[in-house]
């Protein structure tokens, strides 16, 4: 990784209605602040306290923030895009506003960086509840990894990255520390729509030469009512449901040697995604027997496999019941 006067590490942070959560997202970056860190921050025009909340907090450290406003809510994706538009750092990190970094993620991260420079890097997380019950250890919620493959060392295979990635399924772009010299030829998260994270983040990683992970936990992710993934609405189905359109096809088209048990880790993240409409479907509907035939016609079309194929894939590998679920919510 060369030296310049540039900052290392560009962290950015999209800001809407989260006067409750934001000083605990600032204070948790700024507690660990090391040299050739810039922050930057963008309010998407919040209707709470949350723009003079950051302002004050701002004007409260030592630290500079980059403050940025839209002048109309533009959404979660318009957001980060404007936000790397302001980007300087050799590397960028997006982080939600309401969550948080734990104690020394940047620090090592800084390592990782000098030390191989990598053009992407994977973390862990951990899930962050007001209240934690037994059932949410038992899941792991305290320690939930991001890829499964080789850790701590630095990889160039592709293949093993899309097979890792879409084994551990947490494809959320704030696990995923990358050179800003991967979005520098016009990819940019889809404005007006969400779900986003699932439709970038397998082509940022078609675009890594090198990657590197480390499986330590970095991030809080809050969970909390209200947000868009604990909620039901036409537009989430709508644009869950399209999601993963392309992926395999352009994937294909530079890796035609793809393995099929990395094609039945990405159908097994579709299939997933479409029990998820399935079922948001049916609670927003109120019916238990929604109309769901253009949502299964982009499920096949995306997997790239007819109904005997998937099913042959699960009966191979022994998957009755999950198939059995699968066959129920389909």
């Amino acid at each position: 990784m060369t030296k310049t006067s540039a900052p290392w590490l560009s962290i950015l942070i999209p800001v809407y209605n989260v006067e409750n959560y934001l000083l605990e997202c600032l204070e948790s970056i700024i507690a660990q602040i090391i040299p050739g860190v810039e922050i930057i921050a963008l309010d998407d025009c919040s209707t709470d306290n949350s723009h003079r909340l950051l302002q004050q907090f701002a004007e409260s450290v030592d630290t500079p923030i980059n403050i940025l406003r839209h002048e109309y809510n533009r959404g979660l994706s318009a957001a980060r895009n404007t936000l790397l538009d302001h980007a300087r750092g050799e590397y960028v990190w997006f982080l939600d506003s309401d969550d948080a970094l734990h104690p020394g993620a940047i620090a090592e991260l800084h390592q990782i960086a000098f030390q191989h420079s990598p053009d992407l890097v994977m973390c862990d997380f951990r899930v962050w509840r007001e209240q934690q019950l037994r059932k949410h250890r038992w899941r792991g919620e305290n320690h939930t990894a991001t890829f499964a493959g080789p850790k701590q060392k630095l990889l160039t295979d592709p293949l093993t990255l899309f097979e890792g990635i879409y084994k551990e399924r947490n494809l959320h772009i704030w696990s995923k520390i990358s050179k800003r010299s991967l979005w520098d030829t016009n990819l940019r998260f889809p404005e007006g729509r969400i779900m986003e994270d699932m439709v970038v983040t397998p082509r940022l990683a078609l675009r890594a030469q090198s990657y590197y992970y480390q499986p330590s936990v970095w991030v809080a992710y809050r969970q909390r009512d209200g947000s868009i993934l604990s909620s039901s609405s036409q537009k989430k189905i709508d644009d869950m449901s399209v999601a993963c359109a392309g992926v395999l096809d352009l994937w294909l088209q530079y890796y035609p040697q793809l393995s099929r048990r990395a094609r039945f880790y990405f159908t097994y993240f579709c299939v997933k995604t479409h029990i998820c409409v399935a079922r948001d479907m049916r609670s927003l509907h109120k019916t238990p027997n929604p109309d769901l035939g253009i949502y299964r016609e982009r499920f096949f079309n995306h997997i790239g496999w007819n109904k005997n194929q998937l099913y042959g894939e699960y009966l191979k590998r022994g998957w009755f019941l999950r198939l059995k679920r699968f066959a129920r919510e389909h």
